[in-house]
């Protein structure tokens, strides 16, 4: 047991061994005595532990008394002398349930319990978070195991320390009559113009489809509404709301439930902030994910945040993304079911290196390990 030395910062004694050779007056079993650990010790509460020591009428209470209040931080004041690391963290859109976990760690005050200060600012359509953390004007980001592995044949710095969820949340929308991704052979598939070099070849080689099939995705669903032979790519919590507020029956499949490798809504550092402070980027991932596991029990205090850095956000659509989120078991599936939330693996990580060298994505002699390490989600265990 150590306690700090009364006005003396970051200094302390070590009280344990007095204490623990010392047994209850009148009991046979040997229990010791010990003290709780207690952070933060007032003038009053030395004052009842000099009393409490000096009642359970111990040998050499004084001297015992004596030692237990020296070792004691008598100054809180001195706890707290230490300033919040400040920590900025860029999300991958507009505020909404995907980002969840993050607003719960800061609403609960999660963040401040792990000795941060952190700023959530949001992305969007305009918004490159690659370019802003190279160039810090962000700590942290949540980031996409591809665009970490092109950064990397580029030369940028950069680093995924931990997958809030183990799948990526990229699928496709199509009316009720397709009962699986290998029906959209004779579809027409409207695809942006960015996922033609992420999941399109994926698809299009899993499933034997046509390049004469994609048609340009303008995130406009008036395309899908009118043609029943047209499927579209879509995220969980936002094309399938549309089309349930507008009564159109719809099914959505996962790109991961069928083999797409990437992890989702990873959180990608500098190896600069790494190497410098790696307890930082420990204790951000720990609370992150602690937030994680609270959002999807309680959802409220992130939801107020959510709402705040994005008014466009309703209570109907955050309560469609939370229930996505759970029916798709994107937070505590495959490795994190027995590992952890946030957990990786190199073995998923070569799946998605492999799956774009083939596809011509990403050169063969990318050292691609430098994309992520372990070593943070190794040190942490936070359960679903």
């Amino acid at each position: 047991m150590r306690w700090l030395r009364p006005g003396v910062a970051g200094s302390c004694v070590d009280i344990s061994e007095p204490l623990m050779n010392l047994a209850y007056p009148g009991r046979s079993d040997g229990h010791l005595f010990s003290l709780p650990p207690l952070r933060l010790v007032s003038r009053s509460v030395v004052g009842r532990l000099r009393h409490a020591v000096a009642r359970i009428g111990l040998a050499g209470t004084h001297a015992v008394a004596s030692a237990v209040v020296a070792g004691l931080c008598t100054a809180p004041a001195a706890v707290h002398a230490q300033p919040l690391e400040k920590l900025t963290f860029l999300t991958s859109w507009y505020a909404q349930a995907e980002h969840g976990g993050f607003y719960q760690a800061l609403a609960t005050g999660l963040y401040k319990q792990a000795g941060l200060d952190v700023t959530i600012k949001m992305g969007g359509p305009q918004v490159n978070g690659m370019q802003l953390l190279a160039a810090g004007a962000a700590d942290l980001i949540i980031g996409y195991d591809f665009q970490v592995l092109s950064g990397i044949e580029r030369g940028v710095p950069a680093v995924t320390v931990a997958a809030s969820f183990q799948k990526d949340l990229q699928g496709m929308l199509t009316h009720a009559d397709v009962k699986s991704l290998a029906d959209v052979k004779n579809k027409t598939i409207l695809v942006a113009n960015n996922n033609r070099t992420s999941w399109w070849p994926w698809l299009k080689a899993k499933y034997d489809l046509s390049e004469s099939q994609a048609r340009p995705y303008t995130f406009n669903l008036q395309p899908f509404f009118a043609d029943t032979n047209v499927v579209q790519q879509a995220y969980p919590s936002s094309e399938p709301f549309q089309a349930q507020q507008r009564g159109v029956p719809t099914r959505f499949f996962l790109f991961a439930d069928d083999g797409y490798p990437p992890y989702g809504t990873s959180i990608v550092t500098t190896q600069a902030l790494l190497k410098a402070k790696p307890d930082v980027v420990k204790r951000f991932v720990e609370a992150s994910m602690k937030g994680w596991v609270s959002y999807l029990k309680d959802p409220a205090p992130a939801n107020a945040l959510i709402k705040k850095d994005n008014p466009n956000m309703t209570d109907a659509q955050i309560a469609f993304g939370i229930s996505q989120l759970k029916a798709l078991k994107v937070l505590d599936s495959g490795d994190a079911a027995t590992q952890g939330v946030g957990t990786m693996t190199e073995a998923r990580w070569k799946a998605t290196r492999d799956y774009m060298v083939k596809e011509g994505l990403l050169k063969a002699d990318t050292p691609w390990q430098q994309a992520f390490t372990l070593d943070i989600v190794r040190q942490m265990r936070v359960m679903p």
